[in-house]
This record gives C-alpha cells, sequence and structure tokens, in this order.
C-alpha cells in the first residue's frame, strides 16, 4: 500500500486513508503495510504538520497492490514535472489498482491515468479538470467512483470513505465496518452518495423572498411544493416565479423541490425506523416508486439499499 505525498500535499489526503489501512492492518493482522512516497525523501511539511517520507516515489521497485495519489495545491506544480509523472507511471503500471483521493485526480490525468475513464474530484475542482482533460468523464456528484482499477474520491474526509469502500473490497463488509467504528467514523458512506445535500449544493437566492422560500420548502418537503403553490407563496406570476428562482438559485423549482426531499428522507431513512413507505409520504413523494426514482437519480442508489447501507454502519 503506497501513499503518495508531495511539498503542499494536504495531510489528510494521506493521514486519512493511511489511518483506515493501518487499522485494518490491526484488525486483520498485518493485512497493509502502508509506505508514504514522495519525490523526495526525507521530512515533508504539510500545512502546519510534517509527514514523514519513507521512500521516494522513482526509487519503488516491485509489485504494488494499491497506489493511491492524495491531493493538496502542490499538484500545480507536479502537474508539469515530467520526471515525477514519469515515476507515477512507472509505479501505477506495476500495481494492482489505483486510486486518487481529492485533486489528486489532477496527478492521475496528467499521467494519462484517467484518460476514457469516468472519475470525481473535489467538488470545485471538477469543471477545471473536466476543461483541462476533455477525455476524462468527470461526475461532480459521487463520494467516490469506480472505474476498473481506478479509484477517484471526492475532498479531503471523502479519501477515509474510499479506504473504507477498499477494506471491504479486501476483507470484508465486517472488518470495513468495525475499522469505522474504531476510528469513530459515524457511517461508512457509499460511494453514491451525492457531495452536498441540496442546501448546499444550490445558490442562496439574491432576494430575500425566495431565500425565505427556500427555508421554508426544507422545513415544509410534504406540502404542495408545486410552482404554482410555490408561486403564490412568493407573491409572483408562476413564469416569473420559475424564471428568477431558477435563475438565482441554479436549479428549477421542481429539481429544488426534490433535492430537498430527497435530503429529507434521507436523514430519516439513516436515523429512524419508520418503514419506508411512511417515509415516501412524509418525504413529499407520495408513494415509494417516486422516492425510489429520486434516489436514483440524486443519490445513485435507492432508498432501501441507502438505509441497509447507513443503518449497518451506524449500528456497528
Amino acid at each position: 500500500m503506497v501513499i503518495v505525498a508531495f511539498p503542499d500535499v494536504q495531510p489528510l489526503d494521506v493521514v486519512g486513508p493511511a489511518e483506515v489501512f493501518h487499522t485494518a492492518a490491526r484488525l486483520e493482522g498485518g493485512a497493509y503495510e502502508v509506505v508514504i512516497a514522495a519525490p523526495e525523501p526525507g521530512p515533508l511539511s504539510a500545512s502546519a504538520v510534517s509527514l514523514s517520507v519513507d521512500t521516494a516515489l522513482a526509487d519503488l521497485t516491485g509489485p504494488i497492490d494499491t497506489l493511491v495519489v492524495a491531493g493538496g495545491t502542490g499538484v500545480l506544480a507536479l502537474e508539469r514535472d515530467e520526471g515525477f509523472l514519469d515515476s507515477l507511471r512507472a509505479a501505477a503500471g506495476r500495481a494492482r489498482r489505483v486510486a486518487g483521493v481529492c485533486t489528486g485526480a489532477f496527478l492521475l490525468a496528467a499521467a494519462g491515468l484517467l484518460e476514457g475513464r469516468r472519475c470525481t474530484t473535489h467538488w470545485a475542482s471538477c469543471a477545471l479538470l473536466a476543461e483541462r482533460h476533455p477525455g476524462i468523464a468527470v461526475d461532480p456528484d459521487p463520494i467516490f467512483v469506480r472505474d476498473g482499477h481506478v479509484y477517484t474520491s471526492a475532498g479531503v474526509t471523502a479519501g477515509m470513505d474510499l479506504a473504507l469502500a477498499l477494506v471491504e473490497e479486501d476483507l470484508g463488509r465486517e472488518t470495513a465496518l468495525t475499522t469505522a467504528r474504531w476510528l469513530v467514523l459515524f457511517v461508512k458512506r457509499p460511494g453514491g452518495q451525492a457531495q452536498f445535500s441540496a442546501q448546499l449544493h444550490a445558490q442562496q437566492a439574491d432576494r430575500r423572498p425566495l431565500r425565505e422560500l427556500q427555508a421554508w420548502i426544507a422545513d415544509n418537503v410534504d406540502a404542495d411544493l408545486s410552482v404554482p403553490a410555490l408561486a403564490e407563496r412568493a407573491h409572483m406570476s408562476e413564469r416569473n416565479f420559475a424564471r428568477s428562482f431558477a435563475r438565482e438559485v441554479g436549479m428549477t423549482p421542481a429539481a429544488y423541490v426534490e433535492c430537498a426531499r430527497v435530503e429529507s428522507a434521507r436523514m430519516a431513512l439513516e436515523a429512524g425506523d419508520a418503514p419506508v413507505e411512511t417515509v415516501a409520504v412524509r418525504s413529499g413523494f407520495g408513494t415509494v416508486e417516486t422516492m425510489r426514482r429520486a434516489f436514483h437519480r440524486r443519490v445513485g442508489v435507492g432508498p432501501a439499499d441507502y438505509r441497509r447501507r447507513f443503518r449497518s454502519g451506524a449500528a456497528a
């Protein structure tokens, strides 16, 4: 297990996955040996901490089980460092699987390791990654993505979710959940979970009536949230309301309502014991089938599977 670090790396991109693998190794009798590699050996300064580097990336020899590339502001310099990229390609060529955490995806892309693949990265960098590498299908929503033997994750703490998924793949679900428990992680999130809730994903409206309406929607997901009803509540014509809402919020009223209802249902499924049918009604979907379709659009998994994964993690 090799984790690639560098000057100005995001420390949690390194330490988070490393702790997941170290903990799983303690549970499973040394299942992993974690090595931190960098362009140069020796101490490495990263934000307010100093990391100990085991070896230079170019000095690695032999097969590698998993190669994890961290992210951070230091990727900006390394994207143009052909010596580093050659070493990364060589290491990746000997690895059973390759993973990028956060903006580590930029280094994988610069090395040609993501070409023709689907991937993700930190939400704030998805557009830039897609612009720089048009041959890559960048998905801004998931916590992590697997495409063949290449994995990529969203920002910072999502690297721990990816690491837990790799542990589950190697050692089984129970070991992954026990690892999460020892690290006091509340849940082990599936890769399909969206990076942001509806309220964080959308923009806040400029005008106060629409901002107040956004807050009201979140508290009243089971109400009539049709365009005519919302327009009346905002004291606007339907046409003007729909146009203004989409322009200021960044999504249509219908899309925003669906996201808010999915968010409400997610919280109910995670924390409560109400039947799925009851959750569908209380969240404003009305039927389980309507909720199921919305979950697959917004989360990537159905509500029953979502509850099973999350409740198992919380119980553990």
